[in-house]
């Protein structure tokens, strides 16, 4: 009997995500991409100090993930992302930024961020949201969530429903706008996570979404009944 062949390397290899970082700390900078490049599974392959340098060289080989500093010289980190996902729209960029104000966390998710950072968040956190938004999510340091929370109900819906929407999905659109994850929601309304998860896919359809990140830039958006103050971000 011929022995097995050995496994290939390269079938059996776990894929690697590609991250680009724009930070112009270079302590910062070098810090995170040791960290990055000691992590299973992670490659830094782009390192930029500046939005310009940023601009410059990650569309010629884009990258999965970037960590964006909000503050740079020049351009700013928010508008590098905007500049950015025009080009490379399935980009996915998370802040890295010591803001803790919802006004600057929807000034970036509008220009295409998915997911926002303290810079004081522990090496796990910034590995476990590159992985969370490789699953398709949107991760948020807790001190910036509970400020989205805040901002909500400052701003929350007057009551009335949304056109085209059902009495529960309205009810879920609610839950939602007010901070409450999925099986918190489930819990609330006595119904299954796996119902809630449909009741989402109608609602994100309905308001032309893709995604509960997306939802709250919508019902951020200045509006009558939602931000009485009509202020700029």
């Amino acid at each position: 009997m011929k022995p097995a062949p050995a496994p290939d390397p390269a079938c059996s290899a776990t894929p690697t995500t590609r991250i680009a970082l724009v930070e112009d700390d270079r302590g910062l900078r070098n810090s995170l991409e040791r960290l990055l490049n000691l992590s299973p599974g992670l490659r830094c392959v782009c390192s930029c100090d500046s939005a310009e340098e940023a601009l410059k060289l990650i569309p010629r080989n884009p990258p999965d993930v970037v960590l964006m500093d909000i503050h740079l010289p020049n351009r700013s980190g928010i508008e590098c992302t905007a500049m950015l996902r025009q080009q490379l729209p399935r980009l996915q960029i998370i802040m890295l930024t010591v803001y803790e104000d919802a006004d600057t966390l929807f000034k970036a998710l509008r220009a295409g961020a998915c997911g926002y950072l303290l810079k004081r968040a522990k090496p796990e956190e910034i590995i476990e949201a590159i992985a969370e938004v490789q699953r398709g999510g949107a991760p948020m340091s807790s001190e910036i969530a509970r400020q989205v929370v805040a901002a909500f109900a400052e701003n929350k819906p007057s009551g009335e429903p949304e056109e085209g929407l059902s009495r529960r999905e309205q009810e879920i659109l609610d839950y939602l706008l007010r901070g409450f994850v999925n099986k918190e929601i489930a819990a609330e309304l006595s119904i299954s996570v796996f119902t809630v998860k449909n009741h989402l896919r109608h609602i994100y359809e309905k308001l032309q979404v893709k995604s509960r990140m997306d939802v709250l830039v919508k019902f951020r958006e200045p509006r009558s009944g939602l931000d009485p103050r009509n202020r700029e971000v």
